[in-house]
């Protein structure tokens, strides 16, 4: 067993987060599991289209929303970080807020793209599919049902592929379970906060969702579902999540995170309202 524990807690530091290298160009697991994370949705997707009537869509339309929805999760995602996490660093430096190049002491500098907000790829996810649902004369709701429940088992490998960049670690505890993460400041042990998200706010909401899926609830109820069920989650695994340095605790000891999550929730509970009221207009609409 001490042989198992000494394994797991020093796991972080044996791991490469490089898979392939050529030359100076570096391909990342964590952009891999992106991959994966899509295809998996993709998949998902197109296997309740062909057993559940609702959804009368083939494999060429699936493919072209989901090229939205990867624009929506980049731009999103990275827009949400700039704005949530860290403004008044890119109000000085915005060249960095989209380019991965800075002004350094020797000019110009390759910096990559650091940071990625999870609340702003799914604001941006969602504007994506509301320009492709408008584009292709689709009902937005119904898509929403064929996707949320999908989602969540992608998102899992998305956090795995933070836990193999060895980024977005937990807060310091003396449990067995704890981690050393290189990268982290000091060689304590700490949460492995990206697998207690990538279990309870990916496979746990996956087969939460899953299991509802064929329930008759309002159009496009399993949205707000999703939104709520990954604010609930989020929010108390916030708790064992090292907060983002610069920002700390923002009131209430709480973290940025969580604030969000507060808000997700709210605003998942008041459209599973409004859905319900209009139902009737959406079904014809």
């Amino acid at each position: 067993m001490d042989a198992f524990i000494s394994w797991w807690q020093e796991l972080p530091t044996h791991m490469d987060p490089v898979l392939v290298q050529i030359g100076s160009f570096e391909l990342k697991y964590y952009g891999l599991m992106y991959l994966v994370a899509f295809v998996c949705s993709y998949f998902l997707a197109l296997r309740r289209t062909k057993s559940e009537d609702r959804f009368p869509y083939d494999s060429e339309f699936l493919q072209s929303f989901l090229t939205y929805q990867v624009l929506g999760v980049i731009i999103g995602g990275r827009l949400g970080y700039v704005i949530f996490y860290n403004l008044p660093y890119y109000f000085a430096h915005p060249l960095e807020a989209f380019l991965p190049i800075g002004f350094g002491a020797n000019g110009l500098e390759f910096r990559g793209f650091a940071g990625m907000s999870y609340h702003g790829g799914l604001i941006g996810v969602i504007v994506a599919s509301f320009l492709f649902t408008r584009k292709r004369k689709v009902s937005f709701w119904n898509l929403a049902d064929l996707f949320a429940p999908v989602v969540p088992l992608g998102y899992t490998f998305g956090r795995l592929g933070n836990f193999i960049n060895g980024e977005l670690w937990g807060r310091a505890t003396d449990s067995w379970i704890g981690m050393i993460f290189p990268e982290a400041p000091g060689l304590e042990l700490r949460h492995p906060s990206q697998l207690y998200e990538g279990f309870f706010e990916g496979i746990i909401l996956f087969l939460i969702l899953w299991s509802i899926r064929k329930i008759k609830f309002p159009e496009g109820a399993m949205m707000p579902f999703y939104i709520f069920g990954y604010g609930f989650f989020r929010f108390f695994i916030e708790f064992f999540r090292e907060p983002d340095e610069h920002l700390g605790f923002i009131m209430f000891s709480l973290s940025m995170g969580q604030l969000l999550c507060i808000a997700m929730m709210v605003a998942a509970v008041l459209l599973y309202l409004w859905l319900r009221k209009n139902q009737t207009k959406i079904a014809n609409s």
